[in-house]
């Protein structure tokens, strides 16, 4: 063999080995990673993972995801991600007595899970997002604050915030904290104030000594007229009493003379 086909042997397999294990410093293609013996191998898809790095004879293997796991891109990397669960918890009614709520995150799954995408989750009604993840996708809600007794909701919350309670100013009540209610004026009403009301509770009306005898003066004339009227009419319908038939001492005969009895 002659000493140019030689060196042309040897550049060939010198451009071959350059290929596969490239010099100290040389990075990778844009669609190739770097195995832990420093080999460029290509990179798994979408939905896959690698099962086995590339060598001299043979290119990279890779597997599916596969459960509750995904791979959104090309990659040289041996485990899929998780799907994001959107945990909603169990929410109960905190007006129950009793009633409480078990942790979760507030989410429910918009879109779910694939071997290709992640789940997509969205805040649940009632709750505002307080953390996020890098895609700027919500991970984690906390129920909407819920205005006490005695406040009103100055801001109701929305997905992203929470909500804002207020005070409620004197003059006015809130029992459920939702809305301040102005207390009733008794004497627009023609009653008068026996106790005062508080941020919690109206104030409490009664009627006026007055107006009750208005009320009864009449009510108890027409009760007597009532009565009088049935006491009349009883008494004409019941029927006079007969009087006895006075004996007068004489005697009466008839047409054959004979004494009727």
């Amino acid at each position: 063999m002659s000493i140019s086909r030689v060196w042309l042997l040897y550049c060939a397999v010198l451009l071959q080995l350059d290929m596969i294990i490239p010099a100290s410093g040389n990075k990778c293609g844009p669609a190739e990673y770097k195995s832990n013996t420093g080999q460029c191998c290509p990179m798994c898809g979408k939905g896959l993972v690698v099962r086995k790095d590339c060598t001299l004879e043979s290119s990279t293997s890779c597997i599916p995801c596969t459960g509750q796991t995904y791979m959104n891109a090309a990659n040289g990397l041996a485990k899929c991600f998780p799907c994001s669960p959107c945990d909603p918890g169990i929410m109960r009614d905190p007006n129950i007595f009793g009633a409480h709520n078990i942790s979760g995150q507030g989410l429910f799954i918009l879109m779910t899970c694939t071997s290709t995408s992640n789940s997509i989750c969205h805040v649940q009604n009632g709750y505002y997002c307080t953390s996020s993840s890098a895609g700027n996708e919500c991970t984690f809600a906390l129920r909407h604050t819920l205005c006490s007794p005695g406040q009103r909701v100055k801001v109701p919350g929305t997905k992203t915030t929470d909500t804002m309670c207020e005070e409620c100013q004197h003059g006015s009540y809130s029992q459920h904290g939702v809305n301040c209610t102005a207390w009733t004026d008794c004497e627009s009403i023609g009653q008068y104030k026996i106790e005062d009301g508080s941020q919690t509770r109206d104030v409490v009306c009664r009627k006026s000594l007055r107006n009750r005898v208005i009320v009864l003066v009449p009510s108890s004339v027409f009760l007597f007229v009532v009565i009088i009227f049935v006491l009349s009419v009883t008494k004409e319908n019941q029927p006079s009493p007969k009087l006895p038939v006075e004996e007068t001492g004489f005697q009466t005969f008839t047409s054959g003379g004979r004494r009727a009895s």
